[in-house]
This record gives structure tokens, C-alpha cells and sequence, in this order.
């Protein structure tokens, strides 16, 4: 019954919003939502010539992304209809968000989950830089030892093979390995997990968390990750590998080191060429003004290539593959993957040309179309027309030579995870308003007695 009046307050909404318009604006208001979308039009051009230009051309830029918005107020306020746009968003953000609680219910079930016993050799590294301090914070160092894991905090200003160091730990006979810290700390251990069939523990000290998110880990709280170790349950997920240069199709599996682990994703074209810079880490947002514009050129940086399971993907200016594909229309992979199991990449590819493609981008939400290719594929290979390209992986900055070869080990990492947890908060699916009123009035038939639920 709730689902049926959601879709219904959904619809109702979506109506509403109409109504207003023209009831309390006439042809005017209509004209001035016109004038609104130019304006949303104009701002991504002008967000498009800021970072593909310098000089005078990036300064007008800019002074156009201030003067539209506040041009577009002005005439809604002239007209004396700013309250009724307002009024009539306001209903349509209703109709959307009621909409997508109503779809929601309709996505794939979660991760199975099964059965696991306590560890007796549990060895966990943690990072006392990640999160800001984290694991000083939460003391998630004493916490573990005091349920029976050998744990070793890095030391800052001496760099540790993280991967040596767990190799070791399994030599000694530990029977988990887990990680304190960043995604990228995660899949080089992950690594070495997978490799000799061990359960692997997330704890959530890291800055971003990605993988901890998807698997529906406390990220306030990371100690709560612990408890894994006294009353955990194992889920199955996929690992991504990536294997660079030589033959696309090896014909022997590769040997343990010989590819890199990726537990989210591997990101080619511009965000890599970017985050290679030296400059990056002082200064983020002067080193990316001052690179993307070449970038987005293409008079810098190597051509890509993408091949996957459909058509050639030629020249994008930037490429993600993730492990597991990421919600449709979160164009910039930093949403949800709403299960890690399904054995398939997420391919993201962005070729933006022109102002107009980048309006056209932003008023698609994101989906796919012209400048965006969003699909999935069980194998990808990148080439360049360079010998070498950088490649930033779960957030770090390496450079690989060509072809890169992308692939998933299904189900390979056994992650450890407590018993009771958030949960993997199901994310708000793209709208479609015509499975929203079939569902309404579906729904509605089913609770008169007319017809099937």
C-alpha cells in the first residue's frame, strides 16, 4: 500500500509542478523555464571554455557562470514570478524523489552471504596517516590486539611493502589478512589474500572509503569494522586485475606480482595524466587548471583506445574501468556499485568536443549520449599511441605500458565483514516516470481486487 500511494504522490507532484506554471504564470512562466534551461546551457559552456581555455577567454569565463545565473534570478523576479518557479521545483523535487523511492524497492537483491568461523591468527596493517588519523583516533591498533590479532601500524616516514609484509604474516601461519587504511593499501593486500585463499577484512580508516561503502561498512565508525574478527559473515566478491603490455590473451595465467590489484577502479586519459604531475599533491586545483586545457585538447597526452565486449571506443579524453559497473548516471564513478559479484567491468568513456556537448551532458543528468559511453564488459584493453600511459589505480598514480589488459577474477576475495552493519544503502535509480505510473495504477487495480500485484 505505501509503494502504491508513493508512486501516486509521485505522479501527483509531477502534475502539480505543470499546473502551477501555467496557472499562476500563463505563457510567461513557460517562456521563462525556456529561459532557465538556456541558462543551465550557457553555464556548461561556460564551465567548458574555463577549463579548456587560459588567459582573457578563461577570465570571460568565468564572469559568464557568475552573470547567468544571477541574469536568469533577475528576470524571474522582474516578471514577478520567482516564487512561482520556485513553487513549481519544489513539486517537481518531490515528484522525482517520491519516484525514485518507489524504484528502489526494485533493484537486485544484496550480496548472499555466508557462514564464518573465527580466525585464531588474525594479522591486520594499518596506516596512521589515512582518514586524517584514524586509527590513532579510534585506537583501532589496541582494539585489535585485544581481540587477538598481531597488528602492525606503518611507520610514516619509512615506506613498507604492504604486500611483503602480509606475504610474511601468512609464512608465520595468519589465517585473515586485513588493512587499516587506503582503497589503494587495500589492494595490494587483497592481493596477496586472493593469491593464498585467506579472508580479507576492510576497515574503514581511509579518506574515501569506496570499497568499505560498497560493502556496507561503518565508515563513521571504523572500529565497527572489528567486529568481523569475533562475529563475521563472508561475502564473495570480484578482484580487477590490471596486466600491462605484451599479448592481449596470455597464453598461461599470469604469475602472483605480475599484474596490478585494483578493488574499485583503474582511470586513464586526463584524471591520470593529471594526478602524475609532482605539482598535484601541493596544489590540486592550480595544477589541474593549468593541464586540462592541453588535455582536453588533446595536444597533450597519449590517444586511447578501448576495447571491450562492444564497438572500439576511439580517442576518449578520459576512461574508467571499475570493478563492477557503478550506478547508471553516476557518470563520475563516485557513487554506488550496488553489488561487487556480478563478474563485470563498468566501462566509463568521456570524449567531449565542444561547448554544446558539454551543455548537452549536463542537461542529460549525466546518461548516456553523445561526449558519455556507459557499458559493461568482461574483458577491456587499452592501447595508446605511446609506449607507456599513466594509470591511476584505487587512487594512485602509476605508469604502465601499453596495451593494458583489465579483467576480474570472479568471486576471487573472500571479505570478512561483521555480522551486523549499515548495510549497503540502496542508491536513487534513474527516473522513468512511465514505470512509476504503471506501478501506480498496477498497484492500485491489485488493492481494488481488479488484477495482479
Amino acid at each position: 500500500m505505501g509503494r502504491r500511494w508513493a508512486a501516486r504522490l509521485s505522479l501527483a507532484a509531477g502534475v502539480a509542478a505543470l499546473l502551477v506554471l501555467v496557472v499562476f504564470g500563463g505563457l510567461v512562466s513557460l517562456v521563462l523555464m525556456g529561459v532557465g534551461w538556456a541558462g543551465l546551457a550557457l553555464s556548461a559552456a561556460g564551465v567548458w571554455w574555463m577549463l579548456t581555455h587560459t588567459g582573457r577567454i578563461r577570465v570571460l569565463a568565468v564572469l559568464l557562470l557568475v552573470a547567468v545565473p544571477l541574469a536568469v534570478l533577475a528576470l524571474y523576479a522582474a516578471a514577478g514570478l520567482l516564487w512561482v518557479v520556485l513553487v513549481s521545483l519544489g513539486l517537481w523535487a518531490l515528484a522525482v524523489f517520491a519516484g525514485r523511492a518507489v524504484l528502489v524497492e526494485d533493484a537486485p537483491p544484496a550480496m548472499p552471504e555466508h557462514p564464518a568461523r573465527r580466525p585464531e591468527r588474525p594479522f591486520l596493517i594499518m596506516n596512521p596517516r589515512s582518514g586524517g588519523g584514524k586509527v590513532t583516533k579510534f585506537r583501532l591498533a589496541e582494539r585489535a590486539r585485544a581481540l587477538g590479532a598481531e597488528v602492525v601500524v606503518l611507520d610514516p616516514d619509512r615506506p613498507q611493502d604492504v604486500a611483503q609484509l602480509a606475504r610474511e604474516a601468512v609464512r608465520r601461519g595468519a589465517d585473515l589478512l586485513g588493512v587499516a587504511g587506503g582503497d589503494g593499501t587495500q589492494a595490494l593486500v587483497a592481493g596477496v589474500a586472493v593469491a593464498h585463499d585467506l579472508p580479507f577484512v576492510v576497515i574503514s580508516a581511509g579518506t574515501r572509503n569506496h570499497f568499505a561503502l560498497d560493502l556496507g561498512l561503518d565508515r563513521k565508525n571504523p572500529a565497527r569494522c572489528l567486529e568481523a574478527l569475533t562475529d563475521g559473515v563472508e561475502l564473495r566478491v570480484d578482484l580487477g586485475y590490471l596486466r600491462a603490455g605484451g599479448p592481449e590473451e596470455p597464453e598461461e595465467p599470469a604469475e602472483p606480482g605480475t599484474e596490478v590489484v585494483f578493488v574499485n577502479s583503474a582511470s586513464f586519459g586526463v584524471y591520470a595524466e593529471v594526478v602524475q604531475s609532482p605539482a598535484y599533491r601541493d596544489d590540486k586545483v592550480r595544477t589541474i587548471l593549468e593541464m586540462l586545457p592541453d588535455l582536453l585538447a588533446q595536444e597533450s597526452g597519449a590517444r586511447l583506445s578501448v576495447r571491450g565486449d562492444g564497438p572500439v571506443l576511439e580517442a576518449p579524453q578520459a576512461v574508467l574501468v571499475s570493478n563492477n559497473p557503478y550506478q547508471r548516471g553516476d557518470s563520475a564513478g563516485l557513487g554506488r556499485r550496488e553489488r561487487l559479484d556480478t563478474g563485470e567491468l563498468g566501462v566509463l568513456g568521456v570524449h567531449v568536443g565542444s561547448a554544446a556537448e558539454a551543455a548537452e551532458l549536463l542537461l542529460r543528468g549525466g546518461q548516456q549520449g553523445r561526449g558519455l559511453t556507459e557499458t559493461t564488459a568482461r574483458e577491456v584493453v587499452v592501447d595508446a599511441d605511446a609506449p607507456v600511459i599513466p594509470v591511476g589505480v584505487d587512487g594512485e598514480a602509476l605508469t604502465l605500458p601499453t596495451p593494458v589488459r583489465c579483467r576480474l577474477a570472479p568471486g576471487a576475495l573472500r571479505v570478512r565483514v561483521p555480522r551486523h552493519r549499515p548495510g549497503v544503502r540502496l542508491g536513487a535509480p534513474p527516473m522513468d516516470w512511465r514505470r512509476v505510473r504503471r506501478l501506480a495504477l498496477t498497484m492500485g487495480r491489485a488493492a481494488a481486487g481488479r488484477g495482479p500485484a
